[in-house]
């Protein structure tokens, strides 16, 4: 279910990504002119035709024939690289990764409110509903994004958590971040989507908790199991 604004966002990520661009030109560069948005160009159509896990940064950089250090100073990695391709303003993965920087036990607090706050910005919100729009129409976008869902976010919470258990609770985690989502921002089901950032928190905060360490409470709390060397 998506309006038909939502549709021609999707319609415009997935034409992108489909490499309607030019075809790109071979051979080192002498400059820098041009150079970042013809790394975008080969790392759009790679993306798509490869998957991610395939496209590294020296195969898009020689391909674009520009240096491996130029692109690793333009995007900083392959996710960064990702989003830029798919002018991702506010980045999830990104934002993720820096999010499970923190303390454990306030890391589902801080990955909520990044990410309702880069989907509440207008600026940041337009494209990512755009590449939700393209994973709609496009089998070959969607993917793509489930790939980068995958290993840039589920499996990096996992490798965070430990455990046996840890990827399918970064799994769960991860499905309750994904129905919010879609509930307010896609669907803009009321009165969810007009709901403030605090009120969210405060009913979705024991949804996560309980993704992730199988209480509505934080990592050390009683009763729970062991988690990477604490009691979950």
């Amino acid at each position: 279910m998506m309006n038909s604004s939502g549709a021609a966002a999707g319609e415009t990520v997935a034409g992108a990504v489909a490499g309607e661009e030019p075809a790109p030109r071979r051979g080192r560069r002498s400059g820098n002119s041009g150079a970042r948005e013809q790394i975008l160009a080969v790392a759009r159509r790679r993306f798509l035709a490869e998957g991610y896990h395939a496209v590294t940064l020296r195969s898009v950089a020689a391909e674009a024939g520009v240096d491996l250090a130029l692109v690793s100073y333009y995007f900083g990695s392959k996710k960064g690289l990702f989003g830029a391709a798919l002018a991702l303003t506010g980045n999830p993965a990104v934002l993720l990764a820096g999010a499970l920087e923190g303390e454990l036990e306030s890391f589902p607090e801080r990955a909520l409110r990044l990410l309702i706050g880069v989907w509440d910005a207008p600026d940041s919100a337009g494209p990512l509903r755009a590449m939700i729009g393209g994973s709609a129409l496009d089998p070959a976008v969607a993917q793509l994004v489930g790939e980068v869902v995958q290993r840039e976010m589920v499996d990096l919470v996992a490798a965070r958590l430990g455990g046996a258990d840890a990827r399918r609770r970064a799994c769960l985690f991860g499905t309750q971040l994904a129905g919010l989502i879609m509930a307010r921002y896609v669907l803009r089901l009321q009165p969810l989507a007009a709901l403030p950032a605090d009120e969210i928190a405060r009913s979705y905060l024991p949804l996560l908790r309980q993704a992730l360490w199988g209480r509505p409470g934080g990592p050390g709390g009683p009763g729970g199991r062991r988690v990477g060397g604490a009691r979950a």
